[in-house]
């Protein structure tokens, strides 16, 4: 509300055309009055238009760089699948054509297979202790662009690959099942609670809906569809109706683990592999 008053220096005969006037104002949280001092008042009320809360709404700059984000990340996981399994057909079509020999039940081939994360693991290591600087390592592998960050997360995600190799290789469904769990389940809920997650979990503001959603969905499909891939290559023999029901349980433990507010305790990259590790060892039993 807002009342403005007058009061003008004029003499009775009005001889002056131009009174001297002196301006004052009072503000108030509900008005605003402006006084001409010091003869005649005369009062005006005037009614000021409620302004409606602007409510918050995403520009079409914003949906562009959400949407941009997105397909960068999904690009990003197609390449690396793509890359994957190529190099896997063609280390089949060596074996295939004897210029390499298999023998996927000696130490050596798991040794070997652990090499490429071994190396990783020791150039996260060098980088995380500023040994060495690469830029562009901690941007693409860090959230906050501190290459200390190179020593947890990242660390024990090369970790748990070098233990799958290890200790399950290929004739296990466990280390498959882990393996999925941590990169396809884990990895896509990341990309979408960053892009989806609005909707909290009431136990855990820092995890969402869309996030754990996506976890038990591609962390399940990853499973199955990385167990039909070594089944059919001969080195699973699998029971697919009793298999999907494991899997399921195996997706559902996990998303549960790494739902839960404990990320300051443990990291992801190791409580949901370890979970899906136990579980999946129990449901299977080898």
């Amino acid at each position: 509300m807002i009342f403005i008053s007058f009061t003008s220096h004029l003499p009775a005969n009005f001889s002056i055309l131009r009174p001297p006037l002196r301006l004052s104002t009072t503000t108030t949280t509900t008005a605003t009055t402006l006084h001409f001092h010091p003869y005649s008042r005369h009062r005006f009320l005037y009614r000021a238009p409620q302004l409606r809360p602007l409510r918050p709404s995403l520009s079409p700059c914003a949906l562009r760089a959400g949407a941009g984000d997105l397909i960068h990340d999904a690009g990003a996981t197609g390449l690396v699948l793509a890359g994957a399994y190529a190099l896997v057909f063609i280390f089949d079509n060596l074996t295939q054509r004897n210029l390499i020999q298999q023998n996927s039940n000696s130490i050596g081939a798991r040794c070997f297979a652990s090499l490429v994360p071994l190396v990783n693991c020791l150039r996260l290591v060098v980088h995380g202790l500023q040994l060495v600087d690469d830029k562009g390592l901690v941007k693409s592998v860090t959230r906050e662009g501190n290459p200390k960050e190179l020593l947890r997360g990242p660390l024990y995600y090369v970790l748990i690959l070098i233990l799958s190799a290890l200790m399950f290789w290929r004739e296990s469904p466990v280390g498959v099942i882990s393996l999925a769990m941590m990169c396809g389940g884990d990895g896509v809920a990341d990309i979408m609670g960053r892009n989806f997650g609005s909707t909290k979990i009431p136990y855990n503001p820092s995890k969402s809906w869309a996030g754990s959603i996506s976890m038990f969905v591609f962390g399940f499909l990853v499973s199955v569809g990385m167990l039909y891939y070594y089944s059919a290559l001969g080195y699973l023999e699998l029971d697919w109706a009793m298999t999907v029901q494991r899997v399921a349980l195996v997706s559902l433990v996990a998303t549960v683990v790494e739902s839960l507010p404990i990320t300051k305790v443990i990291d992801d990259n190791i409580s949901v592999p370890l979970a899906s590790m136990a579980t999946a060892f129990l449901s299977f039993g080898f």
